[in-house]
């Protein structure tokens, strides 16, 4: 029976080759200040601003595939005073490390006027995803859009598809805002306050539906910071997809969608058309530290069965805590847990400052720094040292993964925050996560000899949030090879360098052609500056060697510096001394004290002397009291 299926197999592959369609796109990435039409680009109706759009145009357009298609994608930098990048979230680019996006990792950024190709095959991946660019601020900015893997065999009945997107939206720039976080002006860390929150990249939607109708919704966050709950009047969310994960129908009336996830739901509207419904966004304001009071945290968007009646009433809920959680959801595919692991990776998260006075983000006490050469071209190029950790930094927080291991990451949060974490190039297992610890508690870190009972299925997808103060247990199997970044999708944090690196099976990268990188890559590297070997250091004669790699940093010290304590001295004895000088001032008689007082207050004392031959400090404050000013003056 082997060769007929083998045979049958083979003649499965080569048919999805033939019908597999070719998708070209020529973009070039720019600031847009007008729409089609003329007027400002505005997204929230309140504050004009430009936006990254492509191609003059923004929003970015929705781009949608099947699975076995090829991309390519040839994005053209228009923006002449800055780099670009390009990441589709949630592709695995198996065999096309290159094409994942994040800049000096796995490519070098695309300067102003060159183009880069990003050149993949959507392998058999189907459902929401998104891109955006990898490089920093940009997608804040509004370089960001939708990307659909259609299915021909979807697993749930469903009439029509419809988008939305959510995310947060700052009136200022991105190049105007880092630099206020990242600076020892703001030595708590506390992320910028968004000036409004979208709704489809606007703000009061609206959406037309039909009577007895079944939509199939795509929720996405492209935000960069919040997350978001959504609910909407009268109506249910039946989750069917989660990061282009199939999942078992489950119904919820409140969703909890944080930055990078994707939830696809199937919606049933009414039979009747005699009312129109509230849909309902609200900003998690745990995750704000301040809240100014314009800022609108409820966002009130319109499912419309009639166009002649009026718009609803926003349609507020008593309590948000009963959101769905998505731990409990089960894979469509009945994917098990996968065996115990060979490697697991433990780190801890904490935000504290460094001795430049910013505050900086941590995996077990290291704050990602961007290496010389993007790690991606070090793994290919430095030979058997690509298994050494050494070769791509110190400052990197890079693992390596051997072949087809099974690896565990246990995280173990002391912060006070929450936290969405992504993995590139996989999908993971979520098998453990631990509920939040309020901030007048210790944290509790993962104990391996006493935790919950792990699912026999467990939740799977690629972004998942950790609570604070507590931690969280992901699994999964290295058996995509290539360079994966693993970091916390909020991406104020991701800048404040919270991020790792997996370097998953770099010999056989080294041996598969079509890892190695493009003549387009190479052009792109050499226009921008950037080595096509070496190591992090860009040392490419000598891998182990180190010298001059970027690195954090130093830390505050303990205690008191050598110069620290000379000034506590100086200023504790220049104290003392002052003390002293006021007291023997305070003791001493002044002559002529009536005089000089009425002096400096121009009073008449000829006017101003009572009976008895002295002057009233009555009438001093009166005649004071008449210039504005009722206490006495100080020369």
């Amino acid at each position: 029976m082997k060769g007929p299926i083998i045979s049958f197999l083979s003649i499965l592959s080569f048919l999805s080759i033939i019908l597999a369609e070719t998708h070209t796109w020529y973009y070039t990435a720019d600031w847009v200040e007008k729409n089609p039409d003329g007027s400002l680009i505005n997204p929230d109706g309140i504050f004009p601003r430009p936006m990254i759009g492509f191609n003059d145009t923004w929003p970015l357009p929705t781009l949608r595939v099947k699975k076995g298609d090829r991309i390519q994608l040839y994005l053209t930098n228009g923006m002449n005073d800055r780099n670009t990048s390009l990441h589709f979230h949630g592709m695995f680019q198996p065999g096309s490390n290159q094409m994942d996006g994040p800049e000096m990792i796995t490519q070098c950024p695309i300067p102003p006027g060159e183009t880069f190709l990003y050149n993949f095959t959507v392998d058999q991946q189907v459902g929401s995803y998104w891109y955006h660019s990898h490089t920093s601020g940009q997608y804040g900015d509004g370089m960001r859009g939708v990307f659909i893997i259609e299915d021909d065999d979807f697993p749930y009945e469903y009439d029509e598809e419809v988008i939305l997107t959510l995310n947060e939206h700052y009136h200022e720039f991105s190049d105007e805002l880092k630099p206020k976080f990242l600076s020892r002006f703001n030595p708590t860390g506390a992320e910028p306050i968004p000036d409004n929150f979208l709704f489809n990249e606007t703000r009061n939607n609206t959406w037309k539906v039909e009577p007895n109708k079944t939509y199939l919704l795509r929720i996405i966050n492209t935000g960069r910071f919040v997350s978001q709950y959504l609910w909407m009047e009268d109506h249910d969310f039946t989750i069917v997809e989660i990061d282009g994960i199939y999942v078992e129908k489950n119904t919820t009336d409140l969703l909890y969608i944080t930055v990078a996830q994707r939830y696809a739901v199937l919606i049933t509207t009414k039979n009747e058309t005699d009312k129109n419904y509230a849909f309902m966004n609200r900003v998690d304001i745990d995750m704000l530290d301040l809240i100014p009071d314009n800022l609108e945290l409820n966002g009130t968007n319109h499912i419309i069965y009639n166009e002649s009646l009026d718009k609803a009433e926003p349609y507020l809920i008593e309590s948000i805590d009963d959101y769905f959680d998505d731990f409990w959801l089960k894979p469509l595919s009945k994917e098990k847990l996968l065996d115990d692991a060979d490697y697991t990776i433990t780190i801890d998260v904490q935000m504290d400052n460094l001795g430049d006075g910013v505050n900086y983000a941590f995996f077990n006490n290291v704050t990602y720094t961007m290496p010389k050469v993007p790690t991606l071209l070090t793994a290919l190029s430095a030979g058997e040292h690509a298994t050494n950790e050494l070769v791509y930094g110190t400052n990197t927080n890079s693992f390596v993964l051997e072949k087809d291991e099974v690896i565990d990451i246990v995280m173990n949060n002391l912060d006070t925050g929450k936290h969405p974490f992504h993995l590139h190039g996989h999908v993971f297992q979520v098998i453990e996560r631990h509920e939040a610890i309020d901030d007048d508690e210790d944290p509790v870190a993962y104990n391996a000899s006493d935790h919950a009972e792990w699912p026999e299925y467990p939740m799977i997808r690629d972004t998942v949030y950790l609570q604070p103060q507590s931690y969280l247990v992901l699994r999964f199997k290295a058996n995509n090879p290539g360079i994966w970044l693993f970091h916390c999708h909020i991406e104020w944090h991701l800048d404040q360098g919270l991020a790792i690196q997996l370097i998953e099976d770099p010999i056989s990268m080294q041996n598969n052609e079509t890892q190695q990188i493009t003549d387009n890559h190479k052009q792109i590297c050499e226009k921008v500056g950037v080595s096509v070997e070496g190591n992090a250091a860009g040392n490419s004669v000598n891998y182990l060697d180190l010298s001059g790699e970027n690195i954090q940093h130093k830390r505050l010290p303990t205690g008191f510096t050598a110069r620290g304590i000379v000034a506590l001295v100086f200023s504790c004895i220049a104290g003392v001394l002052g003390l002293i000088a006021i007291s023997i001032y305070g003791m001493q008689d002044i002559n002529n004290v009536e005089e000089r007082v009425a002096r400096d207050l121009d009073v008449d004392l000829d006017e101003q002397y009572n009976e008895d031959g002295e002057i009233s400090s009555n009438d001093i404050i009166r005649e004071n009291s008449s210039t504005g000013n009722s206490s006495t003056q100080k020369h």
